[in-house]
C-alpha cells in the first residue's frame, strides 16, 4: 500500500560573509560540535492539554502568516504551493538573533513576539501524537562556518537549542559540509528533498535548517470503482482530461463565494481541505479576502453533513524567490545590509549579517491511496560592511481552479496550503 508522505523540509536559512567564513557540518562525521561546551536547559513542554490551549489561543495569528505568506507569494494562473510552517520555523529561529527594528519588523511579519513564537513551536511538538498510522515529525539543526573572524553567540545557540532542539555543528563549509548537509537534509525528509544544496559561497557563514516530514493515508482509500475520467476546466477555459476521485465526506465548508470539504487521513489529527470558489470569481480574486480569522472560523464552524467530493490526481512543483514576498509583508530591514541588525547571532570582523535569498520549492502529489508532499525553504544570510443538520447532500467537484490545503485538525492550521490552477502543469 503507498504511503502518503508528505515531507517539508523546513527553512534551510543560510549566513554568508562578505570577507571570509566557514562551514557548519553534521554530527559523527569529524565535525565540531559547538554545543560541548555550551550548557543546554531543554525548556519544559506544558502537558498536551495545556499545549493545544496554547496553539488555539494563536492559531489565528499562525493562520493569519500562512494567508497572507500564501497571497503574497502567488502567481496569476499558475500552481502555487507554499508551506507556512517550514517557512514560520525557520524564520523563527533566526529571530532569536535579531534586533531593535529587525527584530520588529519580524515579528510583526510572522505574527508574535520572537519568544511566544519559542514557546509555540514548542508546545507545538510537544503536541505531536506518536502513531504508526500518521506522523508529522520537525528536525532543526544549526551549521556555521568554523572561522575565528566569526563568533557565534552561544545565546543564541542555546535558545534554538533548548525551544526547537536544534544540533548546533561548526564545519569547514568546504564541498564535504555541503554534502553533509543534504544527507542530514536527505535523512530528516525520509529521502523525499535530495541536494538542497549545489554549493557553499564563499561569503556563506551560517545554515540554520528545519526539516518536518508527514507521513500519512487517506482514512478511506479511493477503490477503483471511485476513480473515473473527468474534465478539469482551468480559468482560462482550457479543458483537460484528468482522472477524478469520488468519494463521500461528512466535513462541508461555506463562506460568501466558495464552498468546500474536509477528507481526513488516518487517525484524524491531519486532513486535505479544499476551498471552490464560485464560478466566475478568480483564484486570486478570492484568496485576496482570506484571512486567519475567516479561515479559522471556517474551519471550526466545518458543517456535519454529507458533501459528495470528487478531487483530480495531481502533481506539481513549485518554486519562489520569497525576498519580495516578506519585503511586501513588511520585513526589510532584514534584506538590508545597511539596516539589517542581527547583532544577537554573533560578529563577523568588520561586516553585517543580513539575508540575501530566502528560496522557497514545494511538491505534492494526490492520488487514491494518500499525498505525498515536500517542501525546502532556503534563507541565505550574508554579511557586507558596516450548525443546522442538512438533509440533502452538499456537492464538491473540484473541476476548476481551486485552493487547498493540508491542515493540523487540532490546530486548524494548514502547514501547506497552495492552488490548482492546471493539474496538467
Amino acid at each position: 500500500m503507498k504511503r502518503i508522505l508528505s515531507l517539508i523540509l523546513t527553512l534551510v536559512l543560510t549566513l554568508s560573509a562578505f570577507v571570509s567564513c566557514a562551514p557548519a557540518e553534521p554530527e559523527n562525521n569529524g565535525q565540531n560540535d559547538l554545543m560541548q561546551n555550551i550548557s543546554s536547559t531543554p525548556v519544559a513542554s506544558p502537558d498536551p492539554y495545556e499545549c493545544i490551549l496554547l496553539l488555539r489561543e494563536n492559531s489565528t495569528s499562525v493562520n493569519d502568516f500562512a494567508l497572507r505568506l500564501f497571497r503574497a507569494g502567488m502567481e496569476e494562473g499558475k500552481n502555487t504551493l507554499i508551506s507556512p510552517l517550514s517557512v514560520l520555523a525557520a524564520l523563527s529561529m533566526t529571530a532569536n538573533g535579531a534586533a531593535e527594528n529587525t527584530l520588529a519588523e519580524m515579528e510583526a511579519v510572522l505574527g508574535m513576539p520572537a519568544d511566544e513564537l519559542n514557546n509555540w513551536f514548542r508546545a507545538y511538538t510537544g503536541s505531536l501524537p506518536e502513531s504508526d498510522v500518521c506522523k508529522l515529525s520537525l528536525a532543526n539543526s544549526i551549521w556555521f562556518r568554523d572561522d575565528p573572524s566569526f563568533a557565534v553567540k552561544e545565546d543564541f545557540l542555546r535558545t534554538n537549542a533548548d525551544y526547537y532542539n536544534a544540533g548546533i555543528h561548526k564545519a569547514p563549509f568546504d564541498e564535504t559540509t555541503r554534502d553533509e548537509i543534504n544527507k542530514w537534509v536527505e535523512d530528516n525528509t525520509d529521502g523525499m528533498i535530495r541536494d538542497i544544496l549545489d554549493k557553499i559561497p564563499n561569503d556563506v557563514v551560517m545554515y540554520l535548517i528545519n526539516a518536518l516530514a508527514f507521513d500519512a493515508e487517506w482514512a478511506g482509500t479511493y477503490t477503483e470503482n471511485r476513480i473515473r475520467d473527468g474534465v478539469f476546466t482551468t480559468e482560462d477555459g482550457v479543458q483537460q482530461d484528468v482522472e477524478m476521485m469520488y468519494s463521500e465526506e461528512n466535513r462541508y465548508l461555506e463562506d460568501e463565494h466558495a464552498a468546500g470539504f474536509i477528507k481526513y487521513y488516518k487517525g484524524g489529527r491531519y486532513a486535505f481541505a479544499a476551498l471552490l470558489p464560485e464560478e466566475g470569481m478568480r483564484i486570486t480574486e478570492y484568496a485576496a479576502g482570506l484571512t486567519g480569522e475567516h479561515l479559522t472560523k471556517m474551519l471550526e464552524d466545518a458543517q456535519i453533513t454529507t458533501v459528495n467530493t470528487a478531487i483530480p490526481k495531481f502533481e506539481t512543483e513549485y518554486s519562489i524567490l520569497l525576498n519580495n514576498t516578506l519585503q511586501t509583508m513588511g520585513m526589510t530591514d532584514a534584506f538590508d545590509p545597511s539596516a539589517a541588525d542581527f547583532s544577537g547571532i554573533g560578529q563577523t570582523a568588520n561586516d553585517t549579517l543580513f539575508i540575501s535569498r530566502v528560496l522557497h520549492k514545494t511538491y505534492i502529489n494526490v492520488d487514491s491511496k494518500g499525498t505525498k508532499a515536500g517542501a525546502a525553504t532556503v534563507v541565505e544570510m550574508s554579511t557586507e560592511c558596516a450548525v443546522e443538520p442538512v438533509t440533502e447532500p452538499k456537492q464538491v467537484y473540484l473541476d476548476r481552479p481551486f485552493v487547498y490545503m493540508l491542515i493540523d485538525c487540532e490546530t486548524n492550521m494548514p502547514f501547506f496550503i497552495g492552488t490548482m490552477m492546471d493539474p496538467k502543469a
